[in-house]
Protein backbone atom coordinates (compact mmCIF):
# COMPACT_ATOMS: atom_id res chain seq x y z
CA UNK A 1 0.00 0.00 0.00
CA UNK A 2 2.97 2.51 -0.34
CA UNK A 3 2.21 6.33 -0.29
CA UNK A 4 -1.26 5.86 1.36
CA UNK A 5 -1.54 8.15 4.40
CA UNK A 6 -2.49 6.49 7.56
CA UNK A 7 -3.66 8.41 11.03
CA UNK A 8 -3.27 5.63 14.09
CA UNK A 9 -4.67 6.49 17.17
CA UNK A 10 -2.45 5.93 20.51
CA UNK A 11 0.73 4.93 18.03
CA UNK A 12 2.95 5.53 20.93
CA UNK A 13 2.94 2.21 22.36
CA UNK A 14 1.48 -1.36 22.11
CA UNK A 15 -0.25 -2.53 18.99
CA UNK A 16 -0.36 1.17 17.69
CA UNK A 17 3.51 1.52 17.49
CA UNK A 18 3.72 -1.52 16.05
CA UNK A 19 1.64 -1.04 13.38
CA UNK A 20 2.93 2.74 12.56
CA UNK A 21 6.54 1.14 12.42
CA UNK A 22 5.29 -1.66 10.27
CA UNK A 23 3.14 0.92 7.74
CA UNK A 24 6.44 3.53 8.00
CA UNK A 25 8.45 0.57 6.79
CA UNK A 26 6.39 -0.35 3.37
CA UNK A 27 6.32 3.15 2.29
CA UNK A 28 3.10 4.78 4.46
CA UNK A 29 3.23 8.86 5.22
CA UNK A 30 1.77 7.34 8.54
CA UNK A 31 0.63 10.05 11.25
CA UNK A 32 1.92 9.04 14.94
CA UNK A 33 -0.63 10.00 17.64
CA UNK A 34 0.18 9.66 21.29
CA UNK A 35 -0.27 11.92 24.66
CA UNK A 36 3.84 12.11 25.08
CA UNK A 37 5.70 14.53 22.33
CA UNK A 38 9.33 12.24 23.98
CA UNK A 39 7.58 9.27 23.06
CA UNK A 40 6.33 10.31 19.79
CA UNK A 41 9.30 11.15 18.17
CA UNK A 42 10.53 7.82 19.48
CA UNK A 43 8.29 6.67 17.47
CA UNK A 44 9.40 8.81 14.56
CA UNK A 45 13.06 8.05 14.61
CA UNK A 46 12.33 4.27 15.09
CA UNK A 47 9.36 4.32 11.74
CA UNK A 48 12.73 7.01 9.70
CA UNK A 49 15.29 4.49 11.08
CA UNK A 50 13.56 1.32 9.30
CA UNK A 51 13.52 3.42 6.07
CA UNK A 52 10.22 4.82 5.88
CA UNK A 53 9.20 8.35 5.02
CA UNK A 54 9.11 10.62 7.87
CA UNK A 55 6.13 10.83 10.03
CA UNK A 56 3.89 13.43 11.01
CA UNK A 57 3.53 13.55 15.27
CA UNK A 58 0.34 14.72 16.70
CA UNK A 59 0.61 14.98 20.59
CA UNK A 60 -3.28 14.58 22.21
CA UNK A 61 -5.50 13.65 24.95
CA UNK A 62 -8.38 11.66 24.06
CA UNK A 63 -9.68 12.14 27.35
CA UNK A 64 -10.49 16.14 26.32
CA UNK A 65 -12.85 15.87 22.92
CA UNK A 66 -11.73 19.65 22.66
CA UNK A 67 -8.14 18.14 22.30
CA UNK A 68 -9.78 15.50 19.68
CA UNK A 69 -11.42 18.25 17.87
CA UNK A 70 -7.87 20.00 17.77
CA UNK A 71 -6.25 16.71 16.69
CA UNK A 72 -8.33 16.61 13.37
CA UNK A 73 -7.73 20.29 12.85
CA UNK A 74 -4.40 19.68 12.90
CA UNK A 75 -4.69 16.63 10.75
CA UNK A 76 -7.19 18.30 7.93
CA UNK A 77 -3.68 20.95 8.14
CA UNK A 78 -1.21 18.40 6.85
CA UNK A 79 -3.18 16.89 4.05
CA UNK A 80 -6.42 17.28 1.97
CA UNK A 81 -6.62 13.21 2.25
CA UNK A 82 -6.72 10.67 4.39
CA UNK A 83 -6.48 6.80 3.20
CA UNK A 84 -7.02 4.94 6.79
CA UNK A 85 -7.99 5.83 10.17
CA UNK A 86 -6.93 3.41 12.83
CA UNK A 87 -9.18 3.82 16.08
CA UNK A 88 -6.65 2.26 17.97
CA UNK A 89 -5.84 4.39 21.48
CA UNK A 90 -7.59 3.11 24.34
CA UNK A 91 -7.67 2.56 28.19
CA UNK A 92 -7.70 -1.16 29.57
CA UNK A 93 -8.95 -2.53 32.50
CA UNK A 94 -6.50 -0.40 34.64
CA UNK A 95 -4.75 -2.05 38.20
CA UNK A 96 -6.83 -4.25 39.98
CA UNK A 97 -9.68 -2.38 42.54
CA UNK A 98 -8.64 0.86 40.93
CA UNK A 99 -11.53 3.11 41.84
CA UNK A 100 -13.33 5.31 38.75
CA UNK A 101 -11.26 7.62 36.49
CA UNK A 102 -12.58 10.47 34.30
CA UNK A 103 -11.38 12.39 31.16
CA UNK A 104 -11.15 15.70 30.96
CA UNK A 105 -14.62 16.48 30.12
CA UNK A 106 -15.83 14.83 33.28
CA UNK A 107 -16.83 11.55 31.90
CA UNK A 108 -15.92 7.61 33.01
CA UNK A 109 -12.08 7.12 30.97
CA UNK A 110 -12.93 3.99 29.38
CA UNK A 111 -16.11 5.54 27.46
CA UNK A 112 -14.07 8.79 27.12
CA UNK A 113 -11.22 7.09 25.18
CA UNK A 114 -12.10 4.67 23.66
CA UNK A 115 -15.79 5.46 22.22
CA UNK A 116 -16.65 9.23 22.31
CA UNK A 117 -13.07 10.09 21.27
CA UNK A 118 -13.26 7.88 18.31
CA UNK A 119 -16.88 8.75 17.31
CA UNK A 120 -15.89 12.50 17.79
CA UNK A 121 -12.46 12.16 15.37
CA UNK A 122 -14.12 9.85 12.96
CA UNK A 123 -16.87 12.23 12.23
CA UNK A 124 -14.44 15.01 12.00
CA UNK A 125 -12.31 13.71 9.65
CA UNK A 126 -15.30 12.28 7.27
CA UNK A 127 -14.39 15.09 4.70
CA UNK A 128 -10.80 13.97 4.36
CA UNK A 129 -12.13 10.03 4.47
CA UNK A 130 -14.53 10.64 1.45
CA UNK A 131 -12.10 12.49 -0.39
CA UNK A 132 -9.54 9.84 -0.87
CA UNK A 133 -12.13 7.00 -1.49
CA UNK A 134 -11.67 4.46 -1.37
CA UNK A 135 -11.00 4.42 2.17
CA UNK A 136 -10.95 2.60 5.46
CA UNK A 137 -11.39 3.10 9.16
CA UNK A 138 -10.52 0.38 11.40
CA UNK A 139 -11.63 0.46 15.01
CA UNK A 140 -10.36 -1.89 17.52
CA UNK A 141 -12.57 -3.33 19.95
CA UNK A 142 -12.41 -6.32 21.64
CA UNK A 143 -14.25 -9.70 22.21
CA UNK A 144 -14.99 -8.72 25.78
CA UNK A 145 -18.10 -6.88 25.64
CA UNK A 146 -20.66 -5.87 28.15
CA UNK A 147 -24.40 -4.72 27.22
CA UNK A 148 -24.63 -0.58 27.35
CA UNK A 149 -26.96 0.75 30.52
CA UNK A 150 -27.80 3.64 28.46
CA UNK A 151 -29.02 5.24 31.76
CA UNK A 152 -25.74 5.17 33.39
CA UNK A 153 -23.25 5.50 30.69
CA UNK A 154 -21.13 7.13 33.17
CA UNK A 155 -21.02 4.29 35.30
CA UNK A 156 -21.91 5.97 38.60
CA UNK A 157 -23.23 2.58 40.16
CA UNK A 158 -21.21 -0.54 39.94
CA UNK A 159 -18.34 0.60 38.88
CA UNK A 160 -15.62 -1.77 37.70
CA UNK A 161 -12.28 -1.43 35.19
CA UNK A 162 -13.18 -4.22 33.40
CA UNK A 163 -17.04 -3.87 32.86
CA UNK A 164 -16.65 -0.25 31.62
CA UNK A 165 -13.98 -1.45 29.63
CA UNK A 166 -16.43 -3.84 27.73
CA UNK A 167 -18.99 -1.22 27.59
CA UNK A 168 -16.72 1.29 25.71
CA UNK A 169 -16.00 -1.51 22.87
CA UNK A 170 -19.35 -2.86 22.22
CA UNK A 171 -20.59 0.85 22.05
CA UNK A 172 -17.16 1.47 19.69
CA UNK A 173 -18.53 -1.76 17.69
CA UNK A 174 -21.99 -0.28 17.35
CA UNK A 175 -20.93 3.06 16.10
CA UNK A 176 -19.01 1.00 13.40
CA UNK A 177 -21.73 -0.41 12.06
CA UNK A 178 -23.54 2.85 11.93
CA UNK A 179 -20.40 4.27 10.13
CA UNK A 180 -20.56 2.06 8.00
CA UNK A 181 -24.27 2.01 6.87
CA UNK A 182 -23.52 6.15 6.49
CA UNK A 183 -20.19 5.78 4.91
CA UNK A 184 -20.50 2.96 2.78
CA UNK A 185 -22.43 4.80 -0.46
CA UNK A 186 -19.14 7.37 -0.51
CA UNK A 187 -16.47 4.63 -0.57
CA UNK A 188 -15.73 4.38 2.84
CA UNK A 189 -15.24 1.21 4.47
CA UNK A 190 -15.96 0.58 8.29
CA UNK A 191 -14.39 -2.36 10.15
CA UNK A 192 -14.23 -3.29 13.79
CA UNK A 193 -12.02 -6.44 14.92
CA UNK A 194 -10.40 -7.65 18.36
CA UNK A 195 -7.25 -8.06 17.34
CA UNK A 196 -5.83 -10.64 19.41
CA UNK A 197 -5.97 -12.30 22.88
CA UNK A 198 -4.04 -10.67 25.57
CA UNK A 199 -1.15 -9.25 23.70
CA UNK A 200 2.07 -8.51 25.12
CA UNK A 201 1.35 -4.63 25.98
CA UNK A 202 1.37 -2.55 28.90
CA UNK A 203 -2.81 -2.84 28.80
CA UNK A 204 -2.64 -6.21 29.56
CA UNK A 205 0.55 -6.39 31.98
CA UNK A 206 -1.20 -3.08 34.05
CA UNK A 207 -3.69 -5.35 35.30
CA UNK A 208 -1.89 -8.28 35.82
CA UNK A 209 -3.20 -10.61 33.07
CA UNK A 210 -0.81 -12.92 31.10
CA UNK A 211 0.37 -12.73 27.53
CA UNK A 212 -1.81 -15.24 25.30
CA UNK A 213 -0.83 -14.11 21.77
CA UNK A 214 2.03 -11.73 20.44
CA UNK A 215 1.50 -8.39 18.98
CA UNK A 216 3.16 -9.20 15.51
CA UNK A 217 -0.62 -11.57 15.15
CA UNK A 218 -2.86 -8.26 16.36
CA UNK A 219 -0.86 -6.77 13.85
CA UNK A 220 -1.50 -8.85 10.98
CA UNK A 221 -5.33 -8.63 11.81
CA UNK A 222 -5.40 -5.11 11.53
CA UNK A 223 -3.45 -5.17 8.68
CA UNK A 224 -5.66 -7.25 7.12
CA UNK A 225 -8.64 -5.25 7.03
CA UNK A 226 -6.60 -2.36 6.15
CA UNK A 227 -5.51 -3.52 3.15
CA UNK A 228 -7.98 -6.59 2.00
CA UNK A 229 -10.94 -6.51 0.66
CA UNK A 230 -13.55 -6.93 3.39
CA UNK A 231 -16.95 -6.69 3.83
CA UNK A 232 -18.30 -3.20 4.95
CA UNK A 233 -19.75 -3.42 8.70
CA UNK A 234 -18.35 -6.03 9.71
CA UNK A 235 -16.61 -7.46 13.03
CA UNK A 236 -13.68 -9.49 13.29
CA UNK A 237 -12.30 -11.33 15.63
CA UNK A 238 -8.72 -11.73 14.80
CA UNK A 239 -8.57 -12.69 10.98
CA UNK A 240 -12.48 -14.08 11.12
CA UNK A 241 -15.47 -12.63 11.02
CA UNK A 242 -17.17 -12.76 13.65
CA UNK A 243 -20.60 -12.08 15.75
CA UNK A 244 -20.73 -9.04 18.04
CA UNK A 245 -22.59 -8.90 21.49
CA UNK A 246 -26.29 -8.87 20.65
CA UNK A 247 -26.75 -5.43 21.33
CA UNK A 248 -24.83 -4.45 18.57
CA UNK A 249 -27.26 -5.56 16.23
CA UNK A 250 -30.47 -3.87 17.90
CA UNK A 251 -31.08 -0.73 15.88
CA UNK A 252 -33.20 0.86 18.60
CA UNK A 253 -30.16 0.43 20.67
CA UNK A 254 -27.92 1.74 18.31
CA UNK A 255 -30.38 4.56 17.95
CA UNK A 256 -30.42 5.65 21.44
CA UNK A 257 -26.57 5.29 21.80
CA UNK A 258 -26.61 7.79 18.60
CA UNK A 259 -28.88 10.44 20.83
CA UNK A 260 -26.83 9.76 24.20
CA UNK A 261 -23.36 10.20 22.00
CA UNK A 262 -25.08 13.18 20.63
CA UNK A 263 -25.74 14.83 24.10
CA UNK A 264 -22.29 13.97 25.83
CA UNK A 265 -20.23 15.63 22.80
CA UNK A 266 -22.43 18.68 22.40
CA UNK A 267 -22.12 19.45 26.22
CA UNK A 268 -17.97 18.77 26.01
CA UNK A 269 -17.78 21.32 23.33
CA UNK A 270 -20.91 22.87 22.36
Amino acid sequence: MPGKTILITGSTDGLGQHLAVRLGRAGERVFVHGRDRERGERVRAEIVAAGGPEPEVFIADLGSLQEVDRLAAEVGACTDRLDVLVNNAGVGFGAPDSAREFGADGYELRLAVNYLAGARLTRQLVPLLTAAAPARVVNVASIGQQALDFDDLNFEHGYSGGAAYMRSKLALIMLTFDLAEELGPSGVTVTALHPATYMDTTMVREFGGSPLSTVDEGGDAVLRLISEDVPNGAYFNGRKQARADAQAYDSAARAELRRRTADLIAAAVG
